[in-house]
């Protein structure tokens, strides 16, 4: 049985997820979708979802883009810099398996190859729809902090 300490705490971590978000080298058609989903547009405040610039601060990491071996060391470095529990959401073909990048010398691959990924948005690029929810499905299955509930 939980506390209602910790039920609360789950409780706000659903209806108020602050997310950053990362590009890890990608052609921009998955950043130009991710800043629409954030436009008044699509409206993700009412999800409580709102991006925040520092990673102390983000619940929830989204990346888009294959990772470099240039970007390794700093996506580690930004996702340690969050507080637990963290969650890490894959966006587009090229954050998912590496897309059309995967193989080439300087890509390591899809993100899941340097981070654990809590939820993949497939695309190239995924609409704002498709980004609202995944995040939303994510956070509907957080309970006290389980990442893999």
């Amino acid at each position: 049985m939980k506390s209602i300490r910790e039920q609360v705490v789950a409780w706000a971590r659903r209806k108020s997820p602050w997310i950053l978000h990362y590009n890890s080298g990608s052609c921009n058609g998955c950043d130009i979708e991710t800043v629409a989903a954030l436009t008044p547009k699509f409206d993700v405040e009412r999800f409580g979802i709102l991006q925040h610039g520092t990673p102390r601060h983000a619940d929830v990491m989204v990346v888009s883009g294959a990772v470099s071996r240039q970007q390794e060391k700093r996506l580690l470095r930004i996702y340690n810099q969050m507080a637990e529990p963290k969650f890490v959401v894959a966006v587009g073909a090229c954050a998912c398996s590496g897309g059309v990048l995967q193989g080439c010398y300087g890509v390591l691959g899809g993100v899941d190859k340097i981070l654990p990924v809590s939820a993949y948005i497939p695309g190239c690029p995924p609409r704002p729809e498709a980004l609202i929810d995944g995040i939303v499905k994510l956070l509907s299955t957080v309970e006290g902090g389980n990442e893999n509930a």
